[in-house]
């Protein structure tokens, strides 16, 4: 009787967490759901409130978005997919290669420079955002795309989650017999220490990417010229238009347009994160 008690009771509580997991995922996807709603509605028929059912204005409002001269959409698609792109993969190359280095070997200087590292993530991007941009109008990079890609090289962030997973994950040893087998630092790290942690780059590298993408903040100070905006600015402009020129139509369009990229993204850097958890559970 225990144990059919003890059954039941297991059962009970796995019932309950997965309503719990359903309910969360739903509460999740519901607000995509009515940004891809409200991208098939007319301007009038959103300010009358919430529908769950779909209007019949999506090509309306897509001819009208892409009909728009003063938002270039395709040029800003291709500015944030550039942009992302290339800060990603400098953040998660050269935070491994960064936490690689701090990991593997030893030196005088290894704590305070890891302290150091750690000290410049807590500085928020606002307090030096003035500063960054002097230098960059004295260095003649305004309304240039190298202000918004090369900062991304020094991550605290990605750099800590990276030699995290690295002292988890990364033997010594590894390290150690790539070099007995006469391989140079470089080759063990890109042949030998990228693949272990293939799974860390991933998750970095979408988190790499939607941070990037978002990010309005640094492009619209640096950014002056209508063929380099991003999406993000071209977000904020197409909101900010007149009461007789704002149409909501093109704004969900525009967003709902602006998240199928990262969407892409995860779903082909998600089985290296699903890879990761399983071989993490088997170490366990």
């Amino acid at each position: 009787m225990e144990r059919e008690r003890g059954m039941i009771v297991l059962h009970i509580r796995r019932a309950i967490a997965y309503l719990v997991l359903v309910f969360l995922t739903i509460l999740c996807l519901f607000f995509f759901y009515v940004l891809l709603i409200n991208a098939t509605r007319a301007h009038t028929d959103i300010q009358k409130g919430f529908s769950a059912v779909p209007g019949k204005a999506f090509l309306i409002n897509f001819h009208n978005l892409m009909a728009n001269k003063n938002l270039p959409v395709l040029k800003g698609i291709f500015n944030s997919l550039f942009v992302a792109a290339v800060s990603a993969v400098l953040t998660t190359y050269f935070s491994a290669l960064t936490a690689y280095a701090i990991h593997v070997y030893e030196f005088k200087l290894k704590k305070a420079a890891f302290t150091f590292i750690m000290m410049i993530m807590t500085i928020p991007t606002q307090v030096s955002a003035l500063g960054f941009v002097n230098l960059m109008r004295k260095m003649n990079l305004i309304d240039s795309f190298i202000p918004l890609i090369l900062p991304a090289v020094a991550a605290p962030v990605v750099f800590f989650f990276m030699i995290q997973y690295m002292q988890s994950s990364l033997p010594l040893e590894i390290v150690e017999a790539a070099r007995i087998d006469g391989a140079g630092e470089f080759y063990t790290f890109n042949t030998i220490v990228m693949h272990i942690m293939k799974p860390a780059l991933a998750v970095q590298a979408i988190f790499a990417f939607v941070t990037s993408w978002n990010n309005y903040f640094i492009p619209s100070l640096i950014i002056n010229s209508a063929e380099k905006k991003t999406l993000p600015i071209l977000i904020a402009q197409l909101r900010s238009a007149d009461f007789l020129k704002f149409d909501m139509g093109q704004v969900y369009m525009l967003i709902a347009i602006s998240i199928f990229p990262v969407m892409i993204v995860y779903f082909c850097l998600s089985k290296f994160i699903v890879q990761g958890v399983a071989l993490g559970s088997v170490k366990g």
